[in-house]
């Protein structure tokens, strides 16, 4: 996913379907300037983490 795709979907009130490593996440948000977002597991709302914006893809 490029960024501005990425910081398109955190910003929309509708969610969108996307994925990382398999798993369907929801991005909390995007830092352009890294590269970077910060997501969690739809079922797991605690477990955030930071990733590559090029490792996520949307469904």
């Amino acid at each position: 996913m490029d960024t501005q795709r990425a910081q398109e979907i955190s910003s929309s009130p509708n969610m969108k379907a996307v994925q990382y490593n398999g798993q369907e996440v929801y991005i909390e948000h995007v830092d352009r300037s890294s590269g970077l977002a910060t997501i969690h597991p739809l079922n797991d709302p605690n477990n955030k983490q930071s990733v590559s914006i090029s490792e996520l893809s949307e469904v």
